[in-house]
């Protein structure tokens, strides 16, 4: 099964990303194939360039072709972007990571196959 994730709830990535799903991965148990992430308000803080989670799940991402997005609009007002809605480019973070709105995340996730996606 493939899963998109999509971290939208104040301090999801820290604390459900950044101790939980990122360790069973990099352990390899997850149980299912990630193919994408999308970061909505501050959680998109946990991409900034040194940031420990960030790095780490980086690292993890290019290895397994798993997609890192940023909400480009929520991106740009914390200055993790350069640019304007729906024309944003990142700005200070982790290697790999995108900027984009929904239909980006559509268009960027669509050969993937995703099964389910899941809201945290």
């Amino acid at each position: 099964m493939k899963v998109a994730y999509i971290f939208n709830q104040p301090n999801a990535a820290n604390y459900k990303l950044g101790t939980m799903i990122l360790p069973q991965l990099e352990a390899g148990d997850h149980g299912v194939e990630v193919a994408g992430m999308f970061f909505f308000d501050d959680n998109t803080y946990i991409l900034r360039k040194g940031d420990p989670t960030g790095e780490r799940l980086a690292t993890l991402a290019k290895e397994k072709g798993i997609l890192l997005m940023m909400c480009d609009q929520c991106a740009l007002q914390r200055k993790l972007a350069e640019g304007k809605p729906r024309d944003a480019r990142p700005s200070g973070t982790v290697e790999g990571v995108h900027v984009g709105c929904f239909p980006d995340l559509y268009k960027a996730l669509s050969p993937a196959g995703v099964d389910q996606v899941i809201s945290l």
